[in-house]
C-alpha cells in the first residue's frame, strides 16, 4: 500500500450549520497565506495526498471535504440533517467562510480540481481580493444552455428527487476496501494498486451493515434545477484579478463526456474572458491528473505559485 510521506491532521470547523472536515498539512506562517486545495465531484480531501507528497517546498496546506463528502456533516442541534440535493452557490459560501476562518487577513493560493476548479474560478471573480494565485485543474464548466430547456430541467429535477426518495439513486457499496480499490482502478486505469488501496480507505468506510460505502451523498447525483448560464460565468471570469493557470490533461475528457456538445475549444474560448490566464498540459494523464502525474503537477504548480505576478 502507498505510504504517505507527509502526515496530515484533521480539523472540524463549524461552518454554516455544518461540521466541516478540513485536512491540514504543515503549519501556518505569519508571512504567507495557506495553499488551499478543493476537490472535485465524488472525491475527498485526502485525494490530494499524492500531489502534496510530491511538493518540494514546505507549505501550510488546507483541504476541505466539501459538504456532502468525506467527513463533513450537516448538523442541526445534535442530529445529522439529511438533504436531497445540493446547490452550487453553497460551495462559494462554504469556501468564503472557510477562508474567513483560516486566513482572514491574507490572500490565499487556491487550487481546484474539476467541480472544485469551477468553484475556485467563480469564487475568484466574486471575491477577487481573497485570491493571490489560482490553479484550475480541469474545471471546465458545463455546456451552453438555452432558456427553452428550463421546463424539462425542472421536471427532471423533480423526478430525480422522487427517485432519490425511493432509493433508486443510492450509491453502490462494496464487500471490502479491496473492492473499492478495484472500482477506483477500473474508473482510472492509470491509478496504481498501491495508491488505489490507500485511497479506498479514505474514499469509503464500512457502513452499519459492514459494507464499504463511498463517503459521498447520493443526493449529489440529482441534477441541478437551474440551467448553467455561460454569460453569467463570463461576467464573473472578467473580474478575476489573480493570475490563473489552467491545467488540462493530455487525454481529452470533454470529448468522452459530451460527444461534441462541449469541447476543449469551447472551454478555451471562455477563458479568454479571464484577464490574466496561462495554460499548461500534463502528459500521460486523464481527468484525475493529480493521481496520474502528481510529481509533474507539483512541479508545475510550485513554479506558477513562485512566480511574481
Amino acid at each position: 500500500m502507498y505510504q504517505a510521506l507527509k502526515s496530515s491532521r484533521s480539523t472540524f470547523v463549524p461552518i454554516r450549520q455544518l461540521q466541516y472536515h478540513v485536512r491540514q498539512w504543515g503549519e501556518p506562517t505569519p508571512e504567507r497565506g495557506p495553499l488551499v486545495l478543493v476537490h472535485g465531484w465524488m472525491d475527498v480531501a485526502a485525494s490530494w495526498q499524492f500531489m502534496v507528497d510530491a511538493l518540494s517546498q514546505e507549505r501550510w496546506i488546507i483541504a476541505p471535504d466539501w459538504r456532502g463528502y468525506g467527513l463533513t456533516q450537516v448538523v442541526i442541534g445534535n442530529a445529522m440533517a439529511p438533504t436531497d440535493n445540493f446547490w452550487f452557490a453553497d460551495y462559494l459560501a462554504d469556501l468564503d467562510a472557510l477562508l474567513d476562518h483560516f486566513s482572514p487577513d491574507q490572500a490565499v493560493d487556491l487550487v481546484g480540481h474539476s467541480m472544485g476548479g469551477n468553484v475556485a474560478m467563480m469564487y475568484a471573480g466574486v471575491r477577487p481580493e481573497r485570491i493571490r494565485r489560482l490553479v484550475n485543474l480541469e474545471g471546465f464548466g458545463m455546456p451552453e444552455t438555452r432558456p427553452a430547456q428550463a421546463p424539462g430541467r425542472y421536471a427532471q429535477w423533480l423526478d430525480e428527487l422522487k427517485a432519490l426518495r425511493r432509493g433508486e439513486m443510492d450509491l453502490k457499496t462494496y464487500d471490502s476496501a479491496e473492492g473499492v480499490a478495484r472500482r477506483l482502478m477500473k474508473t482510472n486505469p492509470r491509478l496504481g494498486a498501491d495508491k488505489a488501496d490507500w485511497l479506498a480507505r479514505e474514499w469509503a468506510a464500512p457502513n452499519a451493515e459492514g459494507r464499504w460505502a463511498i463517503l459521498g451523498d447520493a443526493a449529489h447525483k440529482v441534477v441541478n434545477a437551474h440551467l448553467y448560464q455561460a454569460p453569467e460565468t463570463l461576467a464573473v471570469f472578467a473580474r478575476i484579478a489573480a493570475p490563473v493557470l489552467s491545467v488540462t490533461a493530455s487525454e481529452d475528457s470533454l470529448s468522452q463526456w459530451w460527444k461534441g456538445r462541449f469541447t476543449l475549444e469551447h472551454y478555451h474560448e471562455r477563458l479568454k474572458a479571464v484577464p490574466n490566464v496561462h495554460h499548461a498540459v500534463i502528459d500521460d494523464a486523464a481527468h484525475m491528473l493529480h493521481h496520474d502525474q502528481p510529481q509533474q503537477l507539483a512541479r508545475l504548480i510550485e513554479g506558477f505559485l513562485a512566480d511574481t505576478p
